[in-house]
Parts: C-alpha cells; structure tokens; sequence
C-alpha cells in the first residue's frame, strides 16, 4: 500500500477513533464509526490492489485543485521539466496537469511530463550508463524542484523526481550518503539554464497552461531560444 493511502487511512481512522470516545456526548451510535472505519480500510485495500493508489491520488488531487497557487505550481514545476528537456535533447512524448488527466491517458501516479528514455534504458540493460546521460537525466528530473524553488522560494513537488533519482543511482551502485549532494548539483544546473532562458520558461507555462500540444509548446521553447542567442 501506497505512503499516501497510508497516510490518508491513518488520519481516516484517527477521526473514527475520535468520533467513538465523543460518541455518547453526541448521542452517535458506536456502529456508524466502526462501519466507516472497516469501509475506509475496505476501499483503501481495494484502491492499492487493484488501481495501484490511482483512486487516492485522484481525491488527494481533486481535493488540492481547490487551490490556484497549487494548480499555478503544477504548471511552473512541469514547465521546468519540459523546458530543460528540450534544451538537454531529451525528446518530450507527453505532458498532463492532474491526476485525473494521467488517469484518463492511462498513465499511474499524478501525471507530469513523458520523456522518451529508450537510450537511457538501453544503457541500463547493458550496464553501460554514460556520465553524461547521467547528467542529462539528473537536471531534467531536478529541474521541476528548481523552478518551483526559483519562484516561490520552496518547492512542494518532486517525490517521484527524487525517487527516480535514487533508484537510478542505486542501480549504479552509488553509496546512498552522495544522494543529497547529486541532487543538489542538479538541481543547480537545472536552475542556471532556467535562468538563462527565462523568457522561454515563461512563455512555455502560459503554453501549458492552454493546455498547447508537445509540438506547439518545443515550437514556442525553440523560438525563444534563438531569441535568447540573438540578444
């Protein structure tokens, strides 16, 4: 079972606790706690087993859409991504916003931006990985991290990025004390090429905010780069 299921049936059962002690001040029956309580584990295992946690990012997601500042940091986070993709030559094969857009794609987890990593996983097979791959992978996953830090000051986002860090360095036998200090290196790189391409970024988040295409979206960060070479 997911973290976030966990977390969420933890608190979920921490309330029908609570809600059995204050009970006979309420004049609540005792089943109605116990019923929910077996329902919310019910339907917690279900969603685990059998849609691997889809069903609470989906409510976690819908829950945190509420909120603007959180929509505008999906948005900001996911631009950095494409932007420093594009600029790495990491070809970019899809983006979505939400949980419920990944979920409608088919895609597990909360969404984000698709790369095509058949070169990297053909490195992996062969147990070749480039230092320079390395590096390409590692500013692109960062840099979502980055742009959100860049523009709020902290960045809400960027479990899976790390994670996907971590697993890539673990299958490279790397010891887990030099994790942080790779992040950080990273995470540096990704914000000096945000920087250095600013108007580009901004450009692209009102893009993807349109919900603009893959091609429309690597027109617009071509563009503004060789804006960016000119000046």
């Amino acid at each position: 079972m997911s973290k976030t299921a966990l977390n969420l049936i933890a608190i979920c059962v921490f309330a029908m606790t609570l809600s059995t002690l204050l009970g006979p001040l309420l004049n609540i029956s005792p089943y109605v706690p116990a019923i929910a309580t077996l329902t919310i584990l019910g339907v917690g295992t279900l969603d685990t087993l059998t849609w691997q946690g889809q069903g609470v990012n989906l409510l976690l997601d819908w829950l945190a859409s509420a909120s603007p500042e959180h929509r505008a940091r999906v948005v900001r986070h996911e631009a950095g991504h494409f932007l420093v993709a594009q600029l790495l030559e990491i070809p970019v094969s899809g983006y979505v916003l939400s949980a419920w857009e990944a979920f409608k794609q088919g895609q597990p987890g909360q969404g984000g931006v698709t790369f095509d990593d058949r070169e990297l996983a053909s490195q992996l097979q062969q147990r070749i990985l480039s230092a320079q791959l390395l590096n390409r992978y590692g500013i692109v996953w960062m840099a979502g991290i980055a742009a959100e830090t860049l523009i709020y000051g902290n960045a809400e986002g960027g479990a899976e990025d790390r994670q996907k860090l971590a697993t890539l360095l673990e299958k490279l036998g790397r010891p887990v004390s030099e994790y942080p200090q790779q992040e950080r290196s990273f995470a540096l790189q990704a914000r000096t090429l945000l920087q250095s391409h600013w108007k580009s970024y901004e450009a692209l988040v009102v893009a993807m905010e349109q919900r603009a295409s893959v091609t429309e979206c690597s027109r617009i960060v071509a563009q503004y780069c060789q804006e960016t070479l000119k000046s």
